[in-house]
């Protein structure tokens, strides 16, 4: 598995978020940072507690024009109802199908779980990555919100 390094192009991606809305990184190119932050599963409690600090943390992440797209391998339907149960305002996203492509293009698929481990890459408006974090599934992503943005956790 080949990680995306900081000052490599980051790879596109296109993933559902509904039914009838998609995100491409082509989207936000020339226009807004992208926080892209991969998370084996929903509905877990690692998983859960880090999508709650991205939440708590969405006004440093807009004045810093980054917009924050959070993605598992779970369908769109299981990220749309973790969304709302979570209350969460920013964008999940699903690597459904085809199954992790998207986790695979940034080196970060566990083909033994069938899952992304916690990558976490800051991408710059030029689409260049510029940070970027990656642990194992089973650890907590510390510097999430305190890393690349400045953004302190609550």
């Amino acid at each position: 598995m080949c990680v995306i390094e900081t000052g490599s192009e980051a790879p596109d991606f296109d993933l559902e978020v509904d039914r009838s809305e998609r995100v491409r990184l082509a989207d936000f190119r020339g226009r807004r940072n992208v926080l892209l932050v991969f998370h084996p599963f929903a509905f877990t409690p690692v998983c859960e507690d880090e999508a709650r600090d991205l939440e708590e943390n969405q006004a440093s992440f807009a004045s810093a024009e980054t917009d924050v797209v959070l993605v598992s391998c779970d369908s769109a339907p299981a990220r749309q109802a973790w969304k709302e149960q979570l209350g969460l305002s920013y964008t999940l996203a699903a690597d459904f199908w085809p199954h992790g492509a998207a986790a695979k293009a940034y080196g970060v698929f566990d083909e033994t779980r069938g899952a992304s481990t916690r990558g976490t890459f800051l991408i710059g408006k030029d689409g260049i990555v510029v940070w970027s974090l990656v642990n194992d599934a089973d650890v907590r992503r510390d510097e999430l919100v305190s890393g690349p943005l400045g953004a302190t956790r609550s």
